[in-house]
């Protein structure tokens, strides 16, 4: 992951994207930052009634609680054993029925090339007190590509990581959605893989990629066929891809939708924008429709920009479970709600506009900073749904 520090706001500029039948609606809305270091995705959970937000830097991970997103207090640093693989950035949770919460996290492993160059890798951990400790379980996803030490990219030398996980709606596979940098061009991007319900609490050689059609490779050295192909090679100084995505289920849309960096064309990854795409159906990788843009660099307004997701804003809502309306973050920073909005009689209209936003009381560890000037509503289209060391990497 890029890791670069924040530069002061600009202006907030909106733009169109393409409409279809699916209208999306973005536009300011009270200010908020989470008031901890935020380094990738960062997910979400509600357990017996209190919301816990987990962020990483590479070091300790760390988890902020409250009764909502809006008024958590923290941070509180998080223990994960054995530390095989530190740094390590957990990324994804899920909460069973019984208390019992499992996580996946990015590693990025730099015994290969040596500092400065890492290869990261997917792997899972288990926590029994709902987040302080975890235990490793071992590593899910790696690369079978082989590294490239020299690799133009300068941070990366292949691998895979900066991804999100998602349960589907029958309970019978985890989804990981996730960057490849490695191999040829035709696999890299982003990617998925799979891993059965049953197999959560050994996942280690369990989780299966999906290549050619088929969910037939290997988790820890298989091939991809990426659903989001990059255009320029991750060994190039100026790569052009989509990475890190972050996934819910979107119950108004009833639908999968994810959110994703374009990094484009220069070296050190700049953000080119923020996009957007969905799919009802996450067993069918071919049905993810071509991502819209949903912001670009200038309209996010500060840098780097990177690691958009939302938070629902409904009781049990979280990072990867969100209804018709929820917030927009970008790098642990808010300035934004999205609103999914059902097609119109007329789909070069402009939507009704929803209620004004709620202003949040904010928390020890959520302020109110400067947002953009005038809020601004656009609709979006969709087919019905078609860092400062030791960071990430000092990118």
């Amino acid at each position: 992951m890029p890791r670069l520090g924040l530069v002061p706001l600009a202006a907030l500029v909106l733009s169109l994207a393409p409409v279809s039948a699916q209208k999306y609606q973005l536009r300011s809305a009270p200010a908020r930052e989470i008031l901890t270091l935020v380094d990738g995705n960062s997910p979400a959970v509600v357990r017996e009634g209190r919301f816990s937000y987990f962020t990483s830097t590479g070091m300790e991970p760390v988890v902020l609680r409250g009764a909502d997103q809006f008024s958590l207090s923290g941070p509180t640093g998080v223990v994960v054993e054995p530390r095989d693989h530190y740094p390590i950035w957990i990324e994804s949770v899920w909460l069973d029925g019984g208390g019992t919460l499992y996580g996946w996290y990015h590693h990025e492993d730099f015994s290969v090339c040596g500092p400065g160059i890492a290869v990261p890798q997917i792997g899972a951990v288990v926590s029994y007190d709902g987040g302080d400790h975890f235990q490793d379980l071992g590593l899910v996803l790696a690369s079978g590509g082989p590294p490239d030490c020299h690799a133009g990219n300068a941070l990366f030398a292949g691998g895979h990581g900066d991804f999100s996980v998602i349960l589907d709606r029958d309970s019978r596979y985890f989804y990981f959605l996730f960057t490849n940098y490695a191999g040829p061009l035709a696999e890299q991007g982003v990617a998925i893989a799979r891993l059965k319900f049953e197999d959560r609490h050994r996942p280690a050689g369990a989780a299966f990629k999906y290549f050619n059609g088929m969910w037939s490779e290997p988790g820890l050295g298989g091939r991809v066929s990426p659903i989001f192909p990059a255009r320029v090679n991750w060994r190039d100084s100026g790569t052009d891809s989509f990475w890190g995505p972050a996934i819910h289920w979107n119950s108004y849309l009833e639908s999968y939708v994810v959110l994703l960096n374009r990094a484009c064309c220069a070296p050190r990854w700049p953000q080119e924008g923020i996009y957007i795409s969905a799919n009802a159906d996450l067993a069918d990788p071919a049905g993810w429709l071509s991502p819209s843009r949903l912001m670009s660099a200038a309209e996010i307004g500060y840098g780097p920009g990177y690691y958009p997701q939302v938070l629902g804003l409904g009781p049990g809502e979280t990072d990867t479970l969100a209804g018709q309306t929820v917030r927009l973050y970008i790098h642990g920073r808010s300035f934004w709600e999205l609103t999914f909005l059902p097609p119109g009689p007329d789909d070069n209209g402009v939507p009704e506009e929803p209620p004004p936003p709620t202003e949040p009381q904010p928390s020890e560890s959520i302020r109110a900073i400067r947002r953009p000037p005038a809020p601004s509503t656009i609709p979006i289209a969709s087919p019905a749904i078609g860092k400062p060391a030791p960071l990430r990497s000092d990118r």
